[in-house]
């Protein structure tokens, strides 16, 4: 059996799409004849400290040398070249998107970021990449070429069919952290001017980022939409499946997606989608199943949310195309299968 370690930094238990990617494919790696034990690195990835990168070499330094190393690229893009050249087992990268591609960086640490993960990419043996669009993306800007690099799209666990609120007033969902990459100030400028229609929001995710959670009360404040939009944090598996069943209306305003698992979760229950072309969420959101808008564009977003509340048939039609779309989505399975062959190579 292939021998190797899943290298992830801070606490995998966190709500978050990436962790909730490395935690299923921890799981099932045993069951596709990988032997996989999770390595935990310092939780201050991507802005490490001097202490934490000398602890990361000790922890990496203990692992076997015959392990394959999978390092999730939280760790891996923002980890020195000179560290990564020291490490002695073969490195595969996992790359969910881009670290200088997060929102919210100032130039300068875009910069560096790209820097880092460029120079640690060179020391990959494999690259796993989540989307076809991460694929051309790290192809076209990291110099990586196309033969190193392999895709695992998230898997997607199959669902009952979303009844809705029942109500005549529209139930909008959006799922994710609030960070800056989420875009949920701008959700607020986009629902604003729709305070005529009958609609409410619930917004299901962690406050990650002090920043952008301010930003986005400030804007629902200002537009006096308190009363409208519920934030309910990090909910229960339970607890988020009967706010999917719930809703009508999915809405994703997101800057960029490695490739937007939540939208797959609402595609499983065949729910319509409002949702930016950010990243890879342009390829995973089906254009019959979703009004799609550039990222940014706050009167789009709100036009294509007020189709969907006062156009049933269009509403209804595009549930149809989700739910059939959902029904396609590739499995954890398919998902951890994937990621098993590239380990078993590089480790033969």
């Amino acid at each position: 059996m292939t021998r190797a370690a899943f290298v992830i930094p801070g606490d995998i238990t966190l709500p978050t799409g990436g962790y909730a990617y490395d935690r299923r494919v921890l799981r099932l790696l045993a069951e596709h004849g990988v032997a996989c034990a999770h390595v935990a690195l310092p939780g201050s990835y991507p802005q490490p400290t001097a202490d934490d990168l000398a602890e990361t070499e000790r922890i990496l330094a203990a692992v076997p040398d015959e392990t394959v190393l999978l390092i999730d690229g939280l760790a891996f893009g923002a980890m020195p070249g000179d560290l990564v050249g020291r490490i002695k087992q073969k490195i595969v990268a996992l790359v969910h998107h881009p670290l200088c591609l997060e929102a919210g960086l100032t130039p300068m640490r875009q910069r560096l970021l790209k820097q880092t993960e460029t120079m640690a990419l060179v020391f990959a043996e494999k690259v796993i990449v989540t989307s076809p669009m991460t694929a051309k993306i790290i192809t076209a800007n990291f110099g990586v070429a196309a033969d190193r690099i392999s895709i695992a799209v998230p898997g997607t666990d199959r669902a009952k069919r979303a009844t809705g609120s029942a109500s005549s007033t529209a139930a909008l969902l959006a799922v994710g952290s609030i960070v800056p990459r989420k875009g949920y100030d701008l959700l607020m400028h986009a629902l604003a001017p729709l305070k005529h229609l009958p609609w409410t929001l619930k917004i299901i995710g962690a406050a990650r980022d002090a920043v952008a959670l301010a930003a986005f009360e400030a804007a629902r404040d200002d537009h006096g939409l308190a009363d409208r939009v519920a934030t309910l944090g990090a909910v229960s598996d339970d607890e988020l499946a009967r706010c999917y069943a719930q809703s009508d209306i999915f809405v994703m305003p997101s800057h960029f997606e490695g490739y937007g698992m939540v939208l797959a979760e609402a595609l499983a229950r065949g729910l319509p989608i409002v949702c930016t072309t950010g990243g890879a969420a342009a390829e995973t959101a089906p254009d019959a199943a979703a009004i799609k808008v550039k990222p940014g564009d706050a009167l789009g977003f709100g036009s294509g949310v007020a189709r969907l509340i006062e156009d049933h048939a269009v509403r209804r039609r595009m549930s149809d195309a989700a739910w059939v779309a959902g029904q396609t989505l590739p499995a954890w399975n398919d998902t951890t299968r994937a990621i098993a062959s590239v380990l078993k190579k590089v480790s033969a």
